[in-house]
């Protein structure tokens, strides 16, 4: 079994991860998080000898059966946040996350639910921009981050308190 990028010691976690803005049928696809009120990004943990993109693309297929295709890097995202549920529960949290557009060709059908018991929903970009979904500057940015073509840098800490 591959080894996740991550450092854990008794007051701070550390993760490499990827997330993906896929689309399809103009929506895109987030989880609806066990641990609180809001939506994420699907994606996960980038493995030792494992690119960004190889990850983004595993991911998508295990958490969802979804075939797609890295396309671009959108977003570099340096998150800092404190931790709730979980194995993060009350720690200093730092994600380094490489955000990636994807298109997929797959026409479904797609899970609902992933491993986590979790559900998978689909939500246009004006549901996103209403839609409590962390990390927060995804819809706020939203429509910058579909329509640029640069990667943008973003450092995220307004859910941190250390």
């Amino acid at each position: 079994m591959a080894e996740d990028i991550a450092i854990h010691n008794t007051n701070n976690w550390f993760r490499y991860r990827t997330g993906a803005f896929i689309e399809h049928e103009g929506k895109y696809l987030f989880i609806n998080s066990n641990f609180g009120d809001y939506y994420y990004m699907i994606g996960g943990a980038v493995h030792i000898k494992e690119t960004s993109a190889e990850c983004i693309e595993r991911e998508v297929f295990e958490e969802a059966g979804i075939k797609a295709k890295a396309e671009r890097l959108c977003v570099v995202c340096e998150n800092f946040f404190d931790g709730k549920g979980g194995n993060i529960e009350g720690k200093n949290c730092h994600v380094l996350e490489f955000y990636y557009l994807m298109k997929t060709d797959d026409k479904g059908p797609f899970r609902k639910v992933n491993d986590e018991g979790e559900e998978l929903i689909w939500l246009s970009v004006e549901e996103i921009k209403k839609s409590n979904i962390k990390p927060s500057f995804i819809p706020e940015r939203i429509d910058e981050i579909l329509a640029t073509k640069e990667t943008l840098h973003i450092i995220e800490d307004r859910d941190r308190t250390y």
